[in-house]
């Protein structure tokens, strides 16, 4: 039977697993176990696809990424301490866990079904997902008022510049590097046998493929509108108290920017293109980095707001 002077120290030992240096810790570890798992068993023999297991735990890796730090941006819109407004991190944790669903249908279609859409069910949540995050970054640079100097404009029109230019640079194929990769497809194909989709699913990816093109577009657009604003956010957010987390959010976009590019790229010039190559550990980066960011700006508003309060109390007395 414990005592009661044994529950008091139970208690403080499961918040210290809830604490921020623990929880950052945590994220930091499943950072560098995907990047372990990617670098170990990403790399496949010539003319042999990737096997199944590998696709369960590279989503696994990324799907926990986007529900921890979905739910810790959420956590953070929905506590009245949060100094940089309540409304940056509802978009923000809503952006991510958008993303989380639609990582459930690409997957779906793609690990479970083994098919290839142009478009699936997913594409819809990755929209919503993107919009809420250019939102809740949006209002987190508008919150800073932002006076940049001259060079600090010129660097954001370079970046932009750059951004936009290397992503239309990937929108098309290379006719060369292409048939030369197709070329080596067909003398090592190896026929597999997919499993047979039923007819609702041929059918809805036979109604969401003229998507594909005006899709493909806004993807790029988005991103680049990501990566914009994550500049921004750098800039804006140099220095201070709250600078630390929001360089981790904008670690965050430029990653999301790293893995989207690839994933282009991949798709567009590989031929039979199966995901989970090394670069799109980034995306599980996105994950990780959205996270830190959320568990020390949570930190640092309760700080901020705790010492005010005692301020308080000390001025009345």
């Amino acid at each position: 039977m414990s005592t009661t002077s044994e529950k008091p120290s139970k208690a403080d030992g499961f918040k210290s697993l809830l604490s921020t240096p623990a929880l950052v810790l945590t994220a930091v570890m499943w950072g560098v176990v995907a990047l372990l798992f990617f670098l170990l068993f990403s790399v496949t023999l010539p003319g042999e696809g990737r096997p199944f297991w590998y696709g369960i735990g590279t989503l696994l890796l990324e799907q926990v990424a986007f529900l921890f730090a979905g739910t810790l941006c959420l956590r953070n819109g929905f506590s009245n301490q949060i100094v940089s407004g309540r409304n940056v991190w509802l978009g923000m944790g809503l952006g991510l866990l958008s993303y989380f669903v639609g990582n459930l249908f690409f997957s779906w279609w793609e690990l479970y079904w083994e098919l290839d859409p142009a478009v699936s069910p997913g594409d819809l949540f990755y929209v919503v997902s993107y919009l809420c995050l250019a939102v809740g970054m949006i209002l987190a640079v508008r919150s800073r008022r932002l006076n940049l100097e001259l060079w600090q404009w010129g660097v954001t029109v370079a970046i932009a510049i750059g951004g936009i230019a290397f992503a239309a640079w990937l929108s098309y194929p290379f006719e060369f590097g292409f048939d030369a990769l197709e070329g080596v497809a067909e003398a090592g194909e190896i026929v597999q046998t997919a499993r047979p989709a039923p007819g609702w699913v041929l059918g809805l990816e036979g109604q969401l493929e003229p998507l594909a093109a005006p899709l493909n577009l806004l993807y790029v657009v988005l991103d680049v509108l990501l990566l914009i604003i994550a500049t921004l956010l750098l800039l804006a957010f140099w220095g201070g108290r709250f600078s630390q987390s929001w360089r981790m959010i904008a670690a965050a976009a430029f990653s999301l920017y790293i893995a989207d590019m690839w994933f282009k790229y991949a798709d567009k010039n590989i031929v039979n293109y199966e995901s989970g190559d090394l670069l799109e550990v980034f995306f599980t980066f996105t994950g990780v980095f959205f996270a830190i960011g959320a568990l020390l700006e949570y930190d640092v508003s309760t700080r901020s707001v705790s010492r005010s309060s005692r301020r308080r109390r000390g001025s009345s007395s």
